[in-house]
């Protein structure tokens, strides 16, 4: 046989579609994440960073802004959209559950165990993933951080027949009434609360927040803040990370839908051809 004539049929070699980086799909084949470096360093310095810009950023608020309680305006950052101010939170994200820190102790573990486990089951093409997991780890170590260290008095009182909530130091001895509230830590710029107000003092880990959103408007002459919280860095890496976190599950479950349809889709073309 004449070797140019060679076969009457040729058939092209078969090249195996290419995974695109940051895909979720068949990460089965996949090295893992927790033994590729690069993974490794993506996670831990998203979150080393955010860790520290948020402990940094605390104790920057809490050395330098005014404690005083009366300042309702703190330091104006941006006029009209972002101001500075501190604030103490006994509770969750938000200000939301005060008085269960013991609980939010233990979430807050259990939310880093599961980022962990997210990590060593994820494919060390899931870089996108990989960064929303070291925002979510910065931000609840920086909030767990200060719930088992910043310890602050939380005095429960009622006065005009509804209960308040206030947090400082109590400067005044045990026991001893009025009660001598004043500003964290310094203990500056005291409060007094009486015994007819039926004062419930507690010290408790609290979050050091500082971020206040100004946009308000009107109704009927009072004003109603847009954003009314008081928040900090970690809240802020929490929300980010969450959402990447979200849009990732999201992207996850695009590519398993496709990857389920696709023998039906060959199946339909190789019938009609």
């Amino acid at each position: 046989m004449n070797p140019e004539q060679g076969s009457a049929e040729h058939t092209e070699p078969s090249q195996e579609p290419a995974v695109p980086v940051d895909s979720p799909a068949d990460t089965a084949a996949i090295p893992t994440a927790v033994s590729d470096l690069s993974s490794h360093l993506r996670l831990w310095l998203v979150a080393v960073i955010g860790l520290a810009l948020d402990l940094w950023t605390k104790h920057l608020a809490f050395t330098r802004l005014d404690g005083n309680w009366a300042d309702k305006h703190g330091y104006i950052a941006i006029p009209g959209l972002m101001s500075f101010r501190r604030s103490l939170n006994p509770g969750a994200l938000f200000g939301l559950g005060k008085g269960l820190t013991p609980i939010f102790i233990a979430a807050s573990l259990l939310a880093l165990g599961f980022v962990l486990f997210l990590f060593v089951n994820s494919g060390r093409n899931r870089r996108s993933l990989h960064v929303a997991l070291g925002l979510v780890l910065a931000g609840a170590l920086g909030n767990l951080y200060d719930r088992a260290f910043v310890m602050a008095d939380v005095v429960k009182y009622t006065a005009n027949g509804r209960r308040y909530t206030e947090v400082g130091k109590i400067v005044s001895p045990p026991g001893e009434m009025p009660i001598k509230l004043g500003s964290w830590p310094e203990g500056r710029y005291v409060r007094q609360i009486p015994a007819s107000a039926e004062p419930e003092v507690r010290t408790q880990g609290v979050v050091r927040d500082f971020i206040k959103m100004e946009p308000h408007f009107e109704v009927a002459g009072y004003k109603v803040d847009m954003w009314p919280w008081v928040f900090n860095i970690a809240d802020v890496l929490l929300v980010w990370g969450v959402g990447l976190l979200m849009l990732n599950f999201w992207w996850e479950r695009k590519a398993e839908i496709a990857q389920s349809a696709a023998p039906a889709l060959a199946a339909e073309e190789s019938g009609s051809s």
